[in-house]
């Protein structure tokens, strides 16, 4: 029963970040008055504030007890997940966004930590391969489930969160076990504020530039606020007894060009996700119920690609199986510049570039989660586990922000040049994880360094469940 409820929760907050973004056209035909950029922040307020909060919210559940809050976070993705719904305006459904975030970022961190006690330790890879295999469901099931949910109102996308996280509640606060780490440390408040802002004031500004005029005060003042939190940030990460960005990780060759990777890919794929989504609606003028469909073969290949890959990465090596998949996931655009146009041809134009950047995902994804972490002493597996969760969700964030400056307002035959500038953007940024994959170093020194570092890390056990589901 413990499984079931634990497991409810993560394919809950999984299958969210899939159906928003094909309910994305409806949301913005509510708001009809809204600009591209302005509705970008209904995904990018979230993927923000998830990074954020992610390492406080783990260390918190270790000292608070993981059950208290994996419930509390459970709690509030239900309620904020009303909020959604009923949103009356574009502001209130971004702020009740980012409150799911904060459900979230309490939530999966703490799942797997709920899940591995109920299996034990003679099942710890059943516990994980079962806890992955639901994040890749809801990725797969996501589009086509959130397609027919908007036939009636995109409002059911978030609405059908409540009963099963209600049910999930009651039973999680009678059938559930408490989870603490007595020794574990207070993370840092104002390091997880200043990431914030940082992420947030260069997100304003990318998606802003095209609208407000690139040297314009306002998005000149805003690249600033990024730059001066950013290396706050860094400065204040050297000084802090448990910073956000932990040094040590950050000193270690290998990871930091792992990290490096996760953020390039997932830029290119953050505008992958929107961008499909907005193509097939937007240009094509599919309803959102087929788009739905249409979206999903590529996500279903990266889940059932995303186990055998990491396999494979166990035994030659992370980089190998990263650059193959950044390669493939490159060419998936490639197809796409070259064979889709006005002309809907989901079979013959749209279908082989999905799958190939979905395969590519599906290499990826275990590769840069392996690659972030196998270089790593046990201790300090938790803060580069963190660290590699935090890259994705920016870089995600960025990669929106991309697509929205790239596309602007085009229209007609200016919107397909558009998108194949924003796949141009995808390849570049996949090409650019792979080149910097190529310097982890070869299966023989990826655990070269697996040794005690110089400093001592705080533990941060309830992130390790996050990075595992990243890799899904």
């Amino acid at each position: 029963m413990t499984a079931l409820i634990v497991l409810t929760g993560v394919f809950l907050s999984s299958l969210d970040l899939f159906i928003v973004n094909i309910a994305f056209p409806s949301i913005s035909n509510t708001f009809h008055g809204e600009s591209l950029s302005s509705l970008s922040w209904v995904l990018s307020a979230y993927t923000i504030v998830f990074a954020a909060a992610l390492v406080p919210a783990g260390r918190w559940a270790d000292r608070a007890g993981r059950k208290r809050a994996f419930l509390l976070g459970l709690g509030i993705f239900t309620a904020s997940s009303a909020l959604c719904a009923v949103a009356p305006s574009l502001e209130f459904l971004i702020g009740a966004r980012v409150l799911q975030a904060f459900g979230g970022a309490l939530m999966l961190p703490t799942s797997l930590g709920l899940l591995l006690p109920a299996f034990g330790p003679a099942r710890k890879g059943a516990a994980i391969g079962l806890w992955s295999a639901v994040g890749g469901a809801a990725a797969a099931f996501g589009p086509p489930i959130g397609g027919l949910l908007v036939q009636v109102s995109w409002r059911w996308v978030f609405l059908v969160n409540l009963p099963f996280s209600v049910l999930a509640l009651i039973f999680g606060i009678k059938l559930l076990d408490e989870v603490r780490d007595p020794v574990a440390h207070k993370a840092d408040l104002l390091g997880a504020a200043l990431l914030s802002v940082s992420v947030a004031s260069l997100v304003a500004a990318i998606v802003q530039g095209s609208d407000w005029g690139w040297g314009s005060p306002r998005i000149v003042g805003a690249f600033v606020v990024a730059a001066l939190s950013g290396a706050w940030l860094v400065v204040r990460s050297f000084r802090h007894p448990n910073p956000i960005l932990e040094p040590a990780v950050i000193r270690h060759r290998a990871v930091a060009l792992a990290d490096l990777s996760s953020l390039a890919f997932f830029s290119g794929f953050g505008a992958l996700v929107l961008g499909g989504v907005l193509l097939l609606t937007g240009v094509w003028h599919e309803s959102v119920l087929r788009a739905g469909f249409m979206i999903a073969p590529g996500p279903l290949l990266a889940g059932l690609t995303a186990y055998p890959a990491g396999l494979l990465g166990s035994r030659f090596g992370h980089r190998a199986v990263g650059v193959a998949g950044s390669l493939c996931f490159a060419a998936g655009g490639a197809w796409w510049i070259t064979h889709v146009g006005a002309t809907p041809d989901w079979v013959g134009a749209y279908l082989p570039g999905s799958l190939l950047g979905g395969f590519g995902v599906g290499l990826m994804l275990p590769s840069l989660g392996g690659a972030a972490t196998a270089p790593l002493p046990p201790q300090r597996f938790a803060t580069g586990s963190a660290l590699y969760a935090m890259t994705r969700q920016i870089g995600v964030a960025l990669g929106v922000a991309g697509l929205v400056a790239i596309l602007g307002t085009a229209t007609g035959a200016g919107a397909v040049d558009a998108f194949h500038h924003a796949w141009i953007f995808m390849m570049a940024c996949s090409l650019v994880a792979g080149a910097i994959l190529c310097g982890v170093g070869a299966p023989a020194t990826e655990t070269a360094d697996a040794r005690p570092l110089v400093e001592e890390a705080p533990p941060v056990a309830g992130v390790d469940a996050y990075a595992l589901a990243a890799g899904k």
